[in-house]
């Protein structure tokens, strides 16, 4: 078995990480499965709703990084995983799981796998997407309203609290781990252009 070829996507919130993911994901189809980073966050069914909403999301405590590690290292060897699913209206993972099968180019998507050593290590090549602090705060906005059940007070409190901090704690810092900087993920064409040449011939040695 050739080992796949594993892609690291990261930046900071709403900075078009998933465009990226989607894009490559779609172009390659069935040669690529996808992992999202926030579907690892921890399980918190012992805490009322009230209490899960104050919890710090965006700290690198809040992910179980070590089962996200060890479920990888199955995928990379051939084996399909279960992965939890993170209901983001609840703040709580949910009790339903999704198959993820192994492909020859594994996605994996999330704002702080750079920022962890054991994640880090598992990419051959790791992408950042960097997008202004104005234009993901607004995507940010728009995405927690209409797609996760927030009201927009949530947003800002939460953003200010967390988001903001944690990002210029963890997620700024950790670029320098990346291979490429992609400003506007996939929005940026020439960069998806230059992307998908270099897949396509990985994939097809593969």
């Amino acid at each position: 078995m050739v080992k796949p070829f594993v892609i690291g996507i990261a930046g900071g919130t709403g900075s078009g990480k998933t465009t990226l993911t989607q894009a490559i994901a779609e172009r390659f189809d069935s040669k690529t499965t996808v992992v999202y980073h926030d579907n690892y966050y921890k399980s918190h069914t012992g805490l009322t709703y009230e209490q899960r909403s104050k919890l710090n999301f965006d700290s690198l405590d809040a992910f179980d990084n070590d089962f996200m590690a060890a479920q990888l290292r199955d995928l990379i060897a051939g084996n399909a995983i279960d992965s939890p699913i993170y209901d983001f209206a609840d703040h709580n993972r949910s009790a339903n799981t999704m198959r993820i099968e192994p492909a020859p180019v594994i996605l994996v998507e999330g704002i702080l796998i750079f920022a962890e050593p054991q994640l880090c290590d598992l990419f051959d090549l790791k992408l950042f997407v960097d997008t202004d602090a104005d234009v993901r705060i607004l995507r940010r906005i728009k995405r927690d309203v209409l797609e996760r059940g927030r009201d927009i007070n949530s947003v800002e409190l939460q953003y200010l609290a967390t988001v903001k901090p944690m990002h210029e704690l963890y997620v700024e810092p950790s670029k320098r781990h990346a291979d490429l900087i992609i400003p506007e993920g996939g929005h940026n064409l020439v960069a998806l252009d230059i992307l998908f040449h270099r897949i396509e011939h990985l994939v097809s040695t593969r």
